[in-house]
């Protein structure tokens, strides 16, 4: 076997010495390098999507345009019953003029719940309008009939169902609260199953025309009543013209108890 010199120094190496060495060495972390460089990769493109998307949540909150269509949108919505979730659209605002003053409105025949749209206005330095699509979603009780009811029934507990669920789409003047509805009178009949709207309830008749009635009249401190006959029929909360016994004619409103209350 030939000899090796290093630095003067003799070694051997034979053929079994070489691979008993290269097979003793450790191995070289290729696969630790790998999954190291991979998990590295995969973090960086989670904290990018993570910044971009707090870029764009952000550009979207920051908007004034559409700012100003979900406080109004907000606000009209404040007297409907039930949980409200209000989802403005998009809109392309980059060729709109600069703008420091805007004024929302509701746009005319628009129904401020459901899909519709609210309008914003530029009022300076630019004038400008624009429609922002809005969704408006109401989550509350709605009361259907429990049992096929013919026009003029006095309704009752039992004749009512009360569920729950999205009422914006559901027409305008639906009954929410069954207590609104009872102890008054069907205009039309109606299946089993069907909603029950405020237009088709009436109230009761509690002055008849030509009944003697007791007019009452009261302000701060004081209470004074007076008797005359009423010249048509009134339900609760009715306004009622009165003839009082002097012959002058008066108007106030129907109350339950078949009084009339004149206000000062």
């Amino acid at each position: 076997m030939p000899a090796l010199k290093i630095n003067g120094l003799s070694q051997i190496f034979s053929g079994i010495s070489v691979r008993s060495a290269i097979l003793a060495a450790p191995p070289i972390p290729c696969q630790v390098g790998l999954v190291h460089n991979g998990s590295m990769l995969i973090y960086r493109f989670l904290i990018l999507l993570f910044l971009l998307t707090c870029n764009l949540v952000s550009a979207a909150e920051s908007d004034p345009i559409l700012d100003t269509a979900e406080r109004h949108a907000r606000l009209q919505a404040q007297g409907l019953p039930g949980k409200i979730n209000i989802r403005p659209g998009k809109i392309d605002a980059s060729r709109l003029p600069p703008c420091t003053a805007f004024e929302a409105y509701t746009p005319p025949g628009a129904r401020m719940m459901g899909k519709t749209s609210v309008g914003v206005r530029c009022l300076g330095p630019n004038i400008w309008n624009v429609l922002v699509p809005v969704e408006i979603s109401v989550t509350g009780t709605y009361v259907t009939t429990a049992r096929s009811i013919l026009a003029g029934h006095t309704i009752q507990a039992s004749d009512l169902h009360v569920l729950s669920g999205d009422v914006s789409s559901l027409p305008t003047g639906i009954i929410a609260d069954p207590a609104s509805a009872i102890g008054k009178t069907l205009r039309n009949s109606l299946a089993a199953g069907q909603l029950l709207r405020s237009d088709q309830l009436v109230s009761p008749t509690v002055i008849r025309q030509g009944q003697t009635v007791r007019v009452v009249s009261i302000g701060s401190g004081f209470s004074v009543s007076a008797e005359g006959k009423a010249i048509s029929n009134a339900a609760d909360g009715q306004i009622v013209q009165v003839r009082m016994n002097s012959g002058q004619t008066i108007s106030g409103v129907a109350r339950p108890d078949g009084s009339v209350e004149i206000s000062n």
